[in-house]
This record gives structure tokens, C-alpha cells and sequence, in this order.
């Protein structure tokens, strides 16, 4: 990948990002203290190069702008790296995480990302351009994104089981 310098309006160099970054879910939580109701946010992100890279975080703080920073710092600690044989995924796969179960299934060429709400965003920031998916269980964004997450992470191992497999019979 080449590294280009990109000059800004003021004459600064600035580099151009690697990662894409996108909040998923801003959550408005409170807790009753002597006081009243003390308020703070909860930010589930994800970052991805929409090449095999792709990682999760949840950030929480006092203010929103500081719960996606955490969020993002979160995501990067998270990182995952996952080959993408042509635009989609290898094999299907159906993975629980708590209550949420998510299910997707390699499609042909053209077709799209079939999937929805956090799922949808965590397959984009991979770079997989066509996959049919369905979430069951839980509606709940934070459970729906971790299972998709983990879910491309035994789909990594099991096709890198795969390809020494695949490797020692042939030769």
C-alpha cells in the first residue's frame, strides 16, 4: 500500500488515515447519586481498512466526544486480520455471543452486504462486499457486533486450518 503526502489549506502535511472509523451505538446511561442523576455515555465503535482489518471497542465517559475517543483506542487494541478470498467469506458460519447468535452465508458476486444494523457496519469496515446474514436472538447492537466480530475470528482460524490442510495433501 502505498503511503501518499497529502498537503492541507494551512500547508501542513497531514497523513492520510488507514482505518476507517464508525460509532455504531451511542448509549445515554445514568446513575441515581445523593445529588440526583448523574448522566455518562457509552460508544460502541469500529475501525476497519476495509482490507482484512477490523476491530471493535466500547469507550465509556462523561462526554460523547471522549467515550469515541476510548472507543476507538479500544478498537485498535482489538484489531483482527482476516484474508477475504475474492469479496466474501470463504464458508458459512453461524456464532452465539450471549444472547445474540448471528449467521452468514458466502453469496455470489454482486450481491451485496445483506445484513443489518451492527453487523452490517463491522462487515463494511472489513472490506467483505458480498454476504447474506441474518441476526437471531438479541437486538441488542453491542451483543449483535461482538458476535460478528468473533464470528469472523473462527471463520479466520478455521480457513487457516483449512489452507495447511489443504497444503499438506498436496504435497
Amino acid at each position: 500500500m502505498e503511503q501518499h503526502t497529502v498537503t492541507s489549506f494551512h500547508g501542513q502535511k497531514a497523513k492520510p488515515k488507514d482505518f476507517e472509523e464508525r460509532v455504531i451505538q451511542i448509549n445515554r446511561v445514568s446513575k441515581v447519586v445523593k445529588g440526583g442523576r448523574r448522566m455518562s455515555f457509552t460508544a460502541l465503535v469500529g475501525i476497519g481498512n476495509k482490507q482484512g482489518k477490523v476491530g471493535i471497542g466500547l469507550g465509556k465517559a462523561n462526554e460523547v466526544k471522549e467515550a469515541v475517543r476510548k472507543g476507538v483506542d479500544q478498537a485498535k487494541k482489538n484489531l483482527t486480520v482476516m484474508e477475504i478470498p475474492k469479496s466474501t467469506i470463504p464458508f458459512e458460519i453461524t456464532y452465539k455471543f450471549k444472547s445474540a447468535k448471528v449467521f452468514m452465508k458466502p453469496a455470489a458476486e454482486g450481491t451485496g452486504v445483506i445484513a443489518g444494523g451492527a453487523t452490517r457496519l463491522v462487515l463494511e469496515l472489513l472490506g467483505v462486499k458480498d454476504i447474506l446474514t441474518k441476526q437471531l436472538g438479541s437486538t441488542n447492537p453491542i451483543n449483535n457486533a461482538k458476535a460478528t466480530y468473533y464470528a469472523l475470528e473462527e471463520l479466520s482460524r478455521q480457513f487457516q486450518t483449512y489452507n495447511k490442510r489443504k497444503a499438506k495433501s498436496t504435497t
